[in-house]
């Protein structure tokens, strides 16, 4: 009895204990997500995408030879870098990787690579300002953290440095193309950024005047100088001794007055601040001193009128800003003061400002009285 029981379970207990195996999953051997889609062969399992739930009535599904549907393979994606998750980072990257390496492949062909360190000294500069993290990610449409910031413009610097060699040995269509690829990322703002900190080139109008602008503190100096106009002709003075009659020197004093005295030789000049003479908008003598004290250092006391219009601060301001003013004016007039005013100091803005208010103080510094009751 036991016997026959024990026969009557087996294939049952054969059954729950060893399910057998499918039959696709014998035959297919194991192939790697990575690799499927190079695989000619049929997925083991269908993707997401794969599944299509609203399936149409017309539409035939695969079927292998033991009637189990096939799954549809999936269509390979456009860009080889679509699992990394930044594709449109990495395709542009890789972009400007392979027109660097094109570049220098095309410099060492026409022998102008490896060059020597005198040669790349003497190469003409062409300095390049891109575009910020955050402009380049709304160009390239991916969040551009600084990481990636800098892996792209350290490619378009090497890119720039090939665009400065194909220019000087007139390789004209490399360097287009360089130059063509390198204003995708040039910041729009290159010209001012450049120009920023450079000082500004003073000349002389056609009537010999200069115009500068001073600044000190919140006060503003505009400032034009014009050199004091001295006698083109001299005047000959007349000797008495030549004179044979009084009655000629009468009549020769009476026609002609000026010929009896020395012509002015020294010249006087004027500085007006808004239309003012300075002894009256000026009434601290301090203040006049810091005016007059860049033409004192030039030695050039009344060689030059002085017009200028003010606005903003007090009187220390105001003061400071057209001293700073005059300064560039005398400059422009005589270059030569250059080292004489760099020494003294005159050319410098002067940097220092009022501290700003703290909230909780009462100004900058200073605390209200504590009270502790």
């Amino acid at each position: 009895m036991q016997g026959l029981l024990r026969a009557g379970l087996a294939p049952l207990r054969r059954h729950v204990l060893h399910p057998p195996r499918r039959a696709f999953a014998a035959r297919t051997p194991f192939v790697p997500p990575s690799q499927q889609m190079q695989s000619d062969g049929p997925k083991l399992w269908p993707v997401e995408e794969d599944l299509n739930y609203e399936e149409e009535e017309d539409s035939e599904e695969e079927v292998d030879e033991e009637g189990t549907p096939v799954p549809q393979r999936k269509p390979p994606p456009a860009s080889p870098s679509f699992y990394s998750g930044r594709a449109a980072y990495y395709d542009q990257l890789a972009q400007v990787e392979s027109a660097v390496v094109h570049t220098r492949s095309a410099l060492k062909m026409l022998q102008l690579l490896p060059l020597p360190d005198f040669a790349r000294e003497a190469l003409p500069t062409r300095p390049a300002v891109w575009k910020n993290a955050k402009e380049m990610g709304l160009d390239l449409q991916v969040t551009m953290t600084s990481s990636r910031y800098r892996a792209m413009t350290r490619l378009l610097g090497q890119l720039n440095e090939y665009h400065r060699i194909a220019s000087a040995a007139g390789c004209e269509d490399l360097a287009l193309r360089t130059s063509n690829l390198l204003n995708i990322f040039e910041s729009p703002a290159k010209t001012a950024a450049l120009t920023r900190g450079r000082r500004k080139t003073l000349y002389t109008d056609h009537l010999g005047r200069s115009y500068t602008f001073g600044k000190r503190k919140t006060s503003t100096a505009r400032v034009w100088m014009v050199p004091v106009a001295l006698p083109s002709e001299e005047m000959e003075v007349v000797d008495l001794e030549k004179i044979a009659s009084l009655d000629e020197a009468a009549a020769l004093l009476t026609s002609q007055p000026d010929r009896f005295h020395e012509p002015q030789r020294v010249p006087t000049s004027s500085i007006l601040i808004n239309n003012i003479p300075i002894g009256e908008y000026f009434a601290a003598p301090a203040d006049r001193e810091r005016v007059i004290r860049p033409i004192k250092v030039a030695g050039l006391l009344g060689a030059y009128n002085v017009f200028s219009l003010v606005r903003g601060g007090g009187s220390t301001g105001q003061s400071g800003a057209l001293a700073h003013g005059i300064s560039k004016g005398l400059l422009v007039h005589n270059p030569d003061l250059a080292d004489l005013f760099r020494r003294t100091k005159l050319l410098r803005r002067d940097p220092r400002m009022v501290e700003r208010k703290k909230p909780g103080l009462a100004k900058a510094r200073k605390a209200y009285a504590w009270v502790k009751r």
